[in-house]
C-alpha cells in the first residue's frame, strides 16, 4: 500500500490532540448514540474546537447528562439533543423530517448494539443489523440533502464517518438470510455481519455522494470498555481474554472511550481525508490488509469489496422501503 493514508496519530492518541488546531465554528455535526462511550467523547472534541454537536439518542437523561458535561470544555455552542431510536423506522424518518435540509457538515453513525440476545427492532429487523446498519443506512440517506447543503456553503466536502469494527472478520453477509430467519442465531457471526455492513454502506454511499460533496469512510475504534459490552457478562469478558480473571485488570491494548474516540475524529476534522472516501480506517491511519499475524488489526477483502457494496445497498433500499 505505497499510497496508503497515514496521519501523525497512532492507537492511543487522545481525540483532544486530533482535532487540535483545528475550528469548527459554523458547523454542525450530528452524533449518533453520543451520551456515552466513545460517543460523548467524540461529541466533546468536536464541540471543544466550535462545532455544533447534536447527540442524535433515544435516552434523554442520559444526552442531558452528556450535555452539561460537554458544555464544561466547550468553545462555541456546545452540544444539543435530538431524539433518535435507530431501531425504529419510524423514528428515524420523523428526525430526518425534523431536519429537513438545514446545513450538515459532519454525521458519525457512532451508536451501535453488540452481541445481544436474539431479538428484533419495532420493524422486524434482526437487533444487531437492523440498529447498527439498516436504521444508520436510512438516516445517511434521509440527510445526505442537508449534507450536500453543508458542503455547499462550506466551499469543502462534508463527511460521512461509519463506525464499523475489526468484528467485521467474523462474518461476510448472508444473503440468504440478513435477519436470522431460518437460521441459528449466533450473536457474534451477527455483530460480525453488520459491522462489515457498516464498512460496505461507506463504500455504496461514498460512491454515490462523492460528486456531490459528500464523503464517506468507515472507522474501527478499537478495543474499548464502554456500555457497548452490556450484554456480556464477565465471565464471558474473561474468557475472551479482555479482563484478568484475577486481578479484574483490562487487558493492555485497550483503549480509553477519549482514545477510542480519536479515529472518528480524524475521519471527520483530518486534512488527509479532504476529498477521500470508501476507506476503513484505524488508529487514526489508513487500515493495512487484516492478516492472520494481527488478528486485531487490519481489514478484510470482504469488508470493502464494491459489489458487495451494490448489492448491501439495492437490499437496504428494498428493506427500509427508501424508494
Amino acid at each position: 500500500m505505497t499510497d496508503r493514508i497515514t496521519s501523525p496519530f497512532g492507537a492511543f492518541t487522545p481525540a483532544r490532540e486530533v482535532v487540535a488546531g483545528h475550528d469548527l465554528s459554523g458547523k454542525t455535526v450530528i452524533v449518533t448514540g453520543a451520551a456515552t462511550g466513545i460517543g460523548i467523547e467524540t461529541a466533546r472534541a468536536l464541540a471543544e474546537a466550535g462545532a455544533d454537536v447534536v447527540i442524535a439518542a433515544r435516552k434523554p437523561d442520559l444526552a442531558a447528562a452528556a450535555i452539561a458535561d460537554i458544555a464544561k470544555t466547550a468553545k462555541g455552542p456546545g452540544a444539543r439533543f435530538e431524539m433518535l431510536d435507530l431501531s425504529d423506522l419510524a423514528s428515524i424518518r420523523a428526525f430526518g423530517a425534523r431536519w429537513g435540509t438545514a446545513p450538515l457538515h459532519i454525521l458519525i453513525n457512532n451508536a451501535a448494539v453488540m452481541a445481544c440476545p436474539l431479538d428484533r427492532t419495532h420493524d422486524g429487523f434482526e437487533m444487531q443489523i437492523g440498529t447498527n446498519h439498516f436504521g444508520h443506512f436510512l438516516l445517511g440517506n434521509l440527510l445526505a440533502p442537508a449534507l450536500e447543503a453543508g458542503a455547499k456553503g462550506a466551499g469543502k466536502a462534508s463527511r460521512l464517518v461509519s463506525l464499523s469494527s475489526i468484528g467485521h472478520r467474523r462474518s461476510d453477509i448472508n444473503w440468504e438470510d440478513v435477519n436470522y430467519v431460518t437460521r441459528p442465531y449466533d450473536k457474534w457471526e451477527s455483530y460480525g455481519q453488520a459491522k462489515t455492513a457498516n464498512a460496505l454502506f461507506a463504500v455504496g454511499f461514498h460512491r454515490r455522494f462523492k460528486d456531490r460533496g459528500i464523503t464517506a469512510n468507515a472507522v474501527m475504534p478499537g478495543g474499548i470498555m464502554t456500555p457497548l459490552q452490556r450484554h456480556l457478562p464477565h465471565e464471558e469478558m474473561v474468557a475472551l481474554g479482555w479482563i484478568d480473571e484475577t486481578t479484574g485488570k483490562i487487558r493492555d491494548g485497550f483503549k480509553t472511550p477519549e482514545q477510542g474516540a480519536s479515529t472518528s475524529v480524524w475521519a471527520a476534522v483530518g486534512p488527509e481525508l479532504e476529498g477521500v472516501g470508501g476507506l476503513y480506517l484505524e488508529n487514526c491511519n489508513q487500515a493495512l490488509p487484516w492478516s492472520q499475524a494481527t488478528p486485531w488489526e487490519g481489514v478484510m477483502p470482504h469488508a470493502l469489496d464494491p459489489d458487495s457494496a451494490e448489492r448491501l445497498w439495492a437490499l437496504s433500499v428494498e428493506t427500509v422501503g427508501l424508494g
